[in-house]
């Protein structure tokens, strides 16, 4: 196993090095980026699955996300094509197949409106580009994202821990959610079914939960009772305009802007994930309730909460 690693900056207390986290799996790491061609043949180098899992979240412009999420997802596949690697895994997001048009009605990787953020589009033009790349691959859209050692949910369980949870519109928005542990099983499942050779799964739990369930669920694992507090939608893009602006004056990529609006406010961002059960047998088998414990747990252990 070869992991591609750069140089970390901006790590929380406790949270360690990736590279020796990795290191002590038995990974052998190249380090380097996406754009360093000698990186990316010593990456690829007698590989017989290239996962691809990097991605830009957070970008001053739609021209910067696409040179990580387009271009560095064409350069890497093109050295795997060139390498004859038996799979490409591109790990890309529910943001491109779009949200749910109505709530209690998942969408399937054909049946969504599309991307409607530039974080979405940039996502997408990298499938297109491993497609194009002639290397055998498989694309895996995880919703989002929850676990021990993942950032993306610390907002959330602090705020929680605090007593007070905002939400945003009238907190029924729908999402499904996914577990890094399972999340890791379905993109090795997907990568070693042939039947999953040049298709796109969805990879999420059976069941999604609301952005008002989910607060209370962050507040059981914490051990607080919260109280939730509804921010209507022209107030949450006025402000998240103005952070976006702020952080762009200051030479910032801003997480949260007028554009994450049209995600964070639309009806629900649920998929269904039974296309990958039918072709890898894969299905989510952590609870929300006991992922977010876990997490809660490792939060606290990491002295992030």
């Amino acid at each position: 196993m070869t992991a591609l690693v750069r140089r970390k900056s901006g790590a929380l207390p406790g949270e360690g090095s990736r590279a020796g986290a990795l290191q002590a799996l038995g990974c052998r790491v190249v380090e380097g980026s996406l754009e360093d061609e000698a990186a990316r043949r010593a990456l690829v180098e007698g590989a017989d699955v290239v996962f691809h899992v990097a991605g830009l979240v957070a970008a001053r412009s739609e021209a910067e996300f696409r040179r990580v999420n387009e271009d560095g997802a064409a350069a890497l596949a093109a050295a795997s094509a060139r390498a004859r690697v038996g799979r490409f895994l591109l790990v890309s997001s529910l943001a491109v197949t779009g949200p749910s048009r109505r709530r209690g009605q998942p969408v399937d990787e054909v049946s969504g409106p599309g991307p409607v953020t530039a974080y979405g589009r940039s996502k997408q033009a990298g499938e297109a580009a491993v497609r194009a790349s002639g290397a055998p691959f498989t694309v895996v859209r995880p919703p989002a994202v929850y676990g021990p050692r993942d950032r993306s949910f610390l907002g959330l369980f602090r705020a929680a821990a605090r007593g007070v949870v905002p939400l945003l519109g009238d907190g029924g928005q729908e999402l499904t959610l996914v577990h890094a542990r399972d999340l890791a099983r379905a993109i090795v499942s997907a990568a070693t079914s042939p039947a999953t050779v040049g298709r796109v799964y969805h990879a999420g739990n059976l069941e999604p939960v609301t952005q008002r369930g989910l607060a209370e669920a962050v507040g059981r694992a914490v051990g607080r009772r919260v109280l939730c507090v509804t921010l209507p939608g022209l107030v949450v893009r006025a402000v998240l305009g103005a952070v976006g602006a702020l952080a762009r004056t200051l030479g910032r990529a801003p997480l949260l802007d007028g554009d994450k609006a049209n995600e964070l406010l639309a009806a629900g961002w649920s998929g269904s994930s039974e296309a990958l059960r039918r072709d890898a047998g894969w299905s989510a088998e952590i609870p929300l309730s006991r992922g977010l414990a876990e997490t809660a747990r490792a939060y606290r252990e990491a002295g992030w909460l």
